[in-house]
């Protein structure tokens, strides 16, 4: 929201003057060619999951999907080019130019040159946007499986647009544990779910835009490890609710943050990769993980 935001002032009615890619890897689609998108005017802007959409005439889209460590990156009309191995294309507008940069050997951004409409839905993965459908929806779709609460949260399938680190918080805020399943939960804890995606994303896309006020953010700037998050990067710290010390669970790449106190009634929740070596020494509770020798909350 806060990149929609930002380039709408910049490149919406605005003519792409060229298009260059740095990383072939980027691109992943040949038909039509990059080059046919010069000239051509933007009228519009959308999100799709989290894919940023560039809308052209003639029903002419750039799809592109920044993943984990891309960023869009602006520079206004005569300041210095970015340059580097982290630039993976560069679009250039009346104005100024937009890069976009990936600060990941991985290199899993990509952008899509689709033509028609029926090719863009096809890109649609399926997840409903929480404040656009009722209670009723919600929950249906939430129960259609037997997910955790992390899992559910974070499927594009399922719900569009939550990530990693706003799922924690939309968790936090609820009260509700990261490992729940969704076809075991209450009504009133399917209902505070649904109230809590929807006031936790309200106030964080007011709080940026507010923060940013039309300024384009610089790489550093979007991140998934904010200050004032209430739990989502913050292990080891104290929970703004109620002062417990932060757990996490690691797996692959990503983590879950959350409060025993607040979240999972004091339980200490199993991290695959410690509690397999500790085995038994693995503490359970709240009670158990402060009163083990060296804890220091960290």
């Amino acid at each position: 929201m806060l990149y929609l935001a930002s380039l709408e002032s910049r490149v919406v009615g605005q003519s792409l003057k060229r298009a260059q890619l740095r990383s072939p890897f980027f691109l992943r689609t040949f038909d039509p060619p990059l080059k046919e998108f010069e000239g051509l005017v933007v009228r519009g802007l959308g999100r799709l999951g989290k894919r940023v959409i560039f809308e052209f005439d003639d029903e002419k889209f750039l799809v592109f999907h920044l993943m984990i460590a891309g960023r869009f990156r602006w520079r206004e009309k005569g300041e210095p080019r970015l340059g580097g191995k982290i630039v993976l294309a560069e679009f250039e507008f009346p104005g100024g130019v937009l890069f976009v940069t990936e600060a990941s050997k991985k290199k899993r951004a990509s952008l899509h040159c689709i033509v028609g409409q029926n090719k863009l839905d096809d890109m649609d993965p399926g997840g409903i946007e929480v404040h656009a459908v009722s209670k009723e929806v919600f929950a249906e779709r939430l129960r259609m499986r037997n997910h955790t609460l992390k899992r559910a949260l974070t499927d594009p399938r399922l719900f569009s647009g939550i990530g990693n680190a706003y799922s924690d918080e939309i968790l936090n805020a609820a009260g509700l544990s990261p490992i729940a399943q969704t076809q075991k939960l209450s009504d009133d804890e399917v209902d505070r779910l649904n109230q809590s995606i929807i006031e936790t994303l309200d106030a964080w896309t007011k709080r940026l835009l507010e923060e940013f006020d039309g300024r384009f953010p610089e790489a550093g700037e979007v991140t998934a490890f904010r200050p004032d998050f209430s739990a989502h990067g913050k292990f080891g710290k104290p929970c703004l609710r109620c002062g417990t010390t932060i757990q996490r669970i690691r797996y692959a790449e990503n983590e879950t943050n959350y409060c025993p106190e607040c979240q999972t009634g004091g339980k200490i929740l199993a991290d695959r990769s410690l509690s397999r070596i500790l085995k038994d020494d693995w503490p359970r509770t709240i009670e158990e993980l402060e009163g083990a020798p060296g804890f220091s909350g960290t």
